[in-house]
């Protein structure tokens, strides 16, 4: 088990189709690799994994303040913080972690772990196969529950025996709920949000059509594409197809109505070009394939003799809200967790769909003071 910090180096600049690759700087992440074999639910395996991580405040002598937070689909262990030399973006839910936050690291240690599969530091697609070269096309699929094992590895690395509390939404809220379920004894509390038991077919064929889009450039190459370069146009039209649902149909007309820029393109086709070229210039359209296939074979029950009979398995202190305005993980789908742990459900109102998981800062806030008393 080695932990290797960089120091910060000027950042690429390059545009292209990737993530956070070897030799570049590390920025505020701690790299701790962990030997294996990694055997995985769906077949493949591992022979050891590197994850990406930060931490925030100090953990307690009996290591009981120690808080996970668990990131979303384009998310990664920057979870609050500025820019820098290698993290290109500001961190993702500044606000909820610091002194006197809602996850106030006076009193809490506060851990955030890119996710396996993921491109900012943990073993993916773009990582280093053994014989040197990136693992690309033949990176395993994996799931949910592994990326919760990956997770529970480090946690043991860092003398974690029992989470205070795990926090997450959308895809973060399924390892939430995998964590719970999978390892009750080692999770305090839960806070679920904007996310669901199992995919749908509405989410499967979102992300399906979304998979396809990258899979359609020619610069996909079959998932082997050389380092500096990718399939940039189709990721690009995976986030527009993504970022359709993680906004309301309401803020989009309210923002956008069907106003034609100077250009000659239509405002909300600017704005979807934007989140296009943002993403895919810190994102690999490898891992993106891989982590939404996950989602897309997320189920909570499966083996499990369903989703209700796994969710009674759940010890922990539990708060489970959604989005009114959600139309990628409808209220519904939060609803159905509630009901299955015998909480109520809380209700966040946002005109901004399901990125207001992301942006009602003081409501979510709220939420995690009540669960945690903070």
């Amino acid at each position: 088990m080695t932990v290797v910090r960089g120091a910060g180096t000027a950042p690429r600049t390059t545009a292209r189709s990737g993530g956070w690759v070897e030799g570049d700087p590390t920025g505020d992440r701690q790299l701790l690799d962990l030997d294996g074999p990694f055997r995985l639910e769906r077949g493949g395996e591992l022979p050891a994994v590197r994850v990406a991580y930060e931490t925030w405040g100090e953990l307690a002598p009996d290591a009981g303040n120690a808080v996970l937070v668990e990131h979303a689909l384009t998310g990664d262990s920057h979870v609050t913080g500025p820019t820098g030399p290698g993290q290109p973006t500001p961190g993702w839910w500044d606000g909820l972690v610091g002194p006197g936050a809602p996850l106030d690291t006076d009193r809490l240690f506060v851990v955030c772990a890119n996710v396996l599969g993921g491109c900012q530091g943990t073993t993916g697609p773009s990582s280093r196969a053994p014989d040197g070269a990136p693992w690309g096309s033949r990176f395993p699929a994996v799931t949910i529950g592994d990326q919760v094992a990956v997770e529970a590895a480090l946690a043991d690395a860092l003398g974690i025996g029992r989470w205070a509390a795990v926090v997450g939404g959308s895809m973060g809220g399924m390892r939430v709920l995998e964590w719970a379920v999978s390892r009750p004894d080692r999770v305090e509390a839960l806070f679920f949000l904007a996310s669901a038991a199992a995919a749908s077919a509405d989410q499967i064929g979102t992300q399906t059509t979304q998979q396809t889009a990258i899979r359609s450039d020619p610069r996909w190459a079959g998932g082997d594409y050389p380092a500096g370069e990718g399939p940039v146009d189709g990721l690009g039209t995976a986030r527009r197809i993504a970022h359709l649902t993680y906004r309301s149909a309401a803020e989009l007309e309210q923002r956008f109505g069907t106003h034609v820029q100077d250009d000659g393109r239509f405002a909300v086709a600017s704005y979807l070009d934007h989140h296009a070229a943002k993403l895919a210039g810190r994102f690999d359209a490898g891992s993106y394939v891989v982590l939404t296939e996950a989602m897309n074979t997320w189920d909570v029950g499966r083996h499990r003799s369903g989703v209700e009979a796994a969710l009674s398995r759940v010890t922990a202190r539990a708060t489970v809200a959604g989005i009114d305005s959600d139309r990628l993980y409808p209220v519904a789908q939060q609803q159905r967790v509630a009901d299955a742990l015998g909480v109520g459900l809380r209700v966040v109102p946002s005109t901004h769909g399901h990125d207001g998981f992301l942006i009602e800062l003081d409501a979510v806030g709220a939420l995690v003071r009540e669960l945690l008393g903070t």
